[in-house]
């Protein structure tokens, strides 16, 4: 399927292209994922949408959150349009039940979930991780996603994400600022 410039492939014939857990959770996705290669060093978002002509309201981010309470530490994914800002100090703070939430460290955020940084997606993380996606990413009809590789993106629709282990489709975007 031709999606802005890349051509997408069925993930499961073109299994190269993702990282071990998305591949080890693919066979119990429920629906078609599609994948294509690109150039790691356009992985980034604006310069993906940019360079392979895909709008921004067709990419969806996946970040990683740390929340605290206390000394336990407690992660999630949260999927939101790269068009949009998640708000993690607010939404997110509470669906965690934490004190402080932040954007989890690098570091953390590729050991745990077993990806790259740049191309983290919902699909594959560990069990038990919640996974936020917001309202407007499951109303998606199709969103490009990375593949937890930096080399390659996932095409999905937006009710595959909701239907995901773990997920809640629920309003997570930052509120736009007052006047703004």
């Amino acid at each position: 399927m031709r999606f802005g410039t890349l051509d997408f492939l069925p993930a499961a014939d073109h299994r190269g292209l993702l990282a071990a857990p998305v591949r080890a959770a693919l066979d119990g996705t429920p629906g078609p994922v599609l994948a294509a290669p690109i150039d790691p060093e356009l992985a980034d978002t604006a310069a993906f949408c940019e360079r392979y002509g895909i709008g921004m309201a067709d990419s969806a981010n996946c970040v990683v959150v740390e929340g605290r309470r206390g000394d336990e530490l407690r992660y999630a994914a949260c999927l939101i349009l790269a068009t949009d800002r998640i708000d993690v100090n607010g939404v997110v703070r509470r669906l965690l039940e934490a004190k402080k939430a932040s954007f989890a460290p690098m570091a953390a955020a590729t050991s745990l979930s077993g990806m790259e940084y740049g191309g983290i997606t919902p699909i594959g993380l560990p069990p038990g991780w919640p996974v936020f996606v917001d309202e407007a990413v499951a109303a998606s009809g199709r969103v490009v996603i990375g593949s937890g590789l930096r080399a390659s993106k996932l095409l999905v629709r937006g009710a595959l994400l909701a239907a995901l282990p773990g997920a809640r489709v629920l309003p997570i975007v930052k509120p736009p600022a007052p006047g703004g």
